[in-house]
């Protein structure tokens, strides 16, 4: 069970504490029937439309007229492809231009969602007769697979909990299924999530129809998101939920602000230039960072140059996600206030 959890994690490139770094938001792995070049046109196609449902967290973006008057030119945006088998099935895997795609999004007029995200514990108590229990890797693993799939396929980091005698500490299925959320949470910390989702999964009482109730255990509205259908279909739909609601709080309206503007971040707590160097690179990844450049050193701090897409809230969204970055309070002040615009972070 451990063995699962961690291939969860380790697929999307953990970092410590709060965020995944997704490691594979321009890639995507497509069925294929042949290995004619039709076949391979159309699936590389399909694969950008896919790999946009990822990167914008829009589950319609691949209807938006500039993103299919680009299709044609598909060639353009693809730096590798290879075939693979799997199960008997064969698939086309390709790996496309980040800049390219992140231009296509603006000039799509799309949000943009960058590759750091944040980790969700999903906790679901199913009830199948008479017998509730918790969705685990050994309990349910059609269910876990499902989950893991299609969170795959929206770029959102998910983990399973083991519940293992650590968790059973904390958690009953009771709990889940009634959402409590001050155990839940605590019981998450084990995982490193930065999100939490509880759900219960359940047969209608007069049909073979499952429903699916789920909600954020940090949300103020008790109120659960319903999906009704086969099972398959509604936890996929779920998944689908979470991506959507994840991706409206933290992707940018990059259309809008193509014009990258400048801040000065003052960086507190770095040791030495390693630490300085690497602040500098993991700034440069961020995906509404165009550029970093260090412009003062001192005993203190380090000033930090950035040019950046979007607003200043949307660069401290983004900062949010990265756990070297957290937020600078002067132990000498009694009282700390900070402009709308200041960028002052402690390095972790």
């Amino acid at each position: 069970m451990i063995r699962n959890l961690l291939l969860l994690v380790i697929a999307f490139g953990a970092l410590p504490l709060q965020a995944i770094e997704v490691k594979d938001l321009y890639q995507y792995r497509q069925p294929v029937e042949d290995k004619t070049r039709t076949s391979r046109a159309t699936a590389s196609q399909n694969a950008l439309l896919n790999v946009l449902v990822k990167v914008t967290g829009d589950a319609n973006a691949a209807e938006n007229s500039k993103v299919r008057a680009a299709l044609p030119d598909i060639a353009s945006y693809i730096t590798k492809y290879e075939y693979a088998d799997n199960k008997g099935e064969s698939y086309l895997q390709v790996e496309f231009d980040g800049n390219k795609v992140n231009a296509l999004v603006r000039d799509a007029g799309l949000p943009l969602w960058g590759n750091r995200r944040p980790l969700v514990a999903i906790w679901l108590a199913i009830e199948d007769g008479w017998r509730r229990e918790l969705m685990t890797a050994d309990s349910y693993p059609q269910i876990q697979e499902q989950i893991a799939e299609r969170a795959s396929r929206r770029g959102v980091p998910v983990v399973t909990p083991l519940f293992d005698l650590e968790d059973h500490q904390h958690v009953t299925v009771a709990d889940v299924w009634g959402n409590f959320s001050g155990s839940l949470d605590i019981a998450s910390e084990r995982y490193m999530a930065e999100r939490v989702v509880s759900g219960r999964l359940y047969k209608d009482a007069n049909s073979d129809t499952w429903e699916l109730e789920w909600r954020f255990t940090n949300e103020d509205q008790f109120e659960a998101i319903k999906h009704k259908g086969d099972q398959q279909q509604v936890v996929a739909d779920m998944v689908d939920a979470l991506a959507g609601s994840l991706a409206s709080e933290y992707a940018i309206d990059a259309s809008s602000s193509y014009e990258a503007q400048q801040q000065t971040l003052k960086l507190y707590n770095t040791r030495n230039f390693v630490d300085i160097e690497y602040a500098v690179r993991r700034l440069k990844s961020l995906s509404v960072v165009t550029d970093a450049a260090v412009m003062h050193i001192s005993q203190e701090l380090v000033e930090i140059r950035i040019s950046h897409t979007g607003g200043v809230e949307d660069l401290k969204k983004a900062l949010t996600l990265d756990s070297y970055f957290s937020d600078y309070r002067d132990p000498q002040k009694f009282y700390y206030s900070n402009s709308n615009d200041a960028l002052e972070y402690a390095w972790q």
